[in-house]
C-alpha cells in the first residue's frame, strides 16, 4: 500500500468557533519578556495609534540609581505586542483621542485556568 501525505485540515475560525491562537499556548522568549513588562502593575504601558494606523507600544522606564540608566520612555516591539493582542493575552483600555492620535492603556489579561469541575470529578471517580 503506497504512503500518502495528509495535510493539516484548514478550516476558517468561524467554522471551528475559535478566535485565533489559544491564549494558553507557548510564548517565544521575546513575547514572554514583553508580557512580563505589561503584567507588572508598577509599569503602565500604552499604545499610541497614529492617523495612518501606525502603532507604538511604550512605557516609562524609571531611573535606576545603581546604574544611572532609565528615566525615559522605552518602546516595546510592535510585532510581539500585536501577537499577544491577537492571542488574547493583552487587552486595550478606553481610548483617549486627540486629532492626531488615539492612546489606549495596555493590560495583561488573565488566561483561564483548567476546569475545576473536571479535576473534582476525577477525584470522586478514584
Amino acid at each position: 500500500m503506497p504512503l500518502t501525505v495528509v495535510h493539516a485540515q484548514t478550516t476558517p475560525s468561524r467554522a471551528t468557533g475559535r478566535r485565533g491562537p489559544r491564549p494558553g499556548g507557548p510564548l517565544s522568549p521575546a513575547e514572554a519578556d514583553v508580557l512580563r513588562i505589561i503584567a507588572d502593575p508598577r509599569t503602565p504601558v500604552f499604545v499610541t495609534v497614529r492617523e495612518g494606523g501606525r502603532r507604538r507600544y511604550s512605557y516609562w522606564r524609571p531611573l535606576d540609581s545603581a546604574t544611572g540608566r532609565g528615566g525615559c520612555y522605552a518602546a516595546l516591539p510592535t510585532a510581539e505586542c500585536d501577537k499577544l493582542h491577537a492571542a488574547g493575552r493583552i487587552s486595550l483600555g478606553e481610548p483617549l483621542t486627540d486629532p492626531a492620535r488615539t492612546i489606549y492603556r495596555v493590560k495583561a489579561t488573565r488566561t483561564p485556568a483548567g476546569s475545576v469541575r473536571a479535576v473534582r470529578d476525577r477525584a470522586y471517580a478514584a
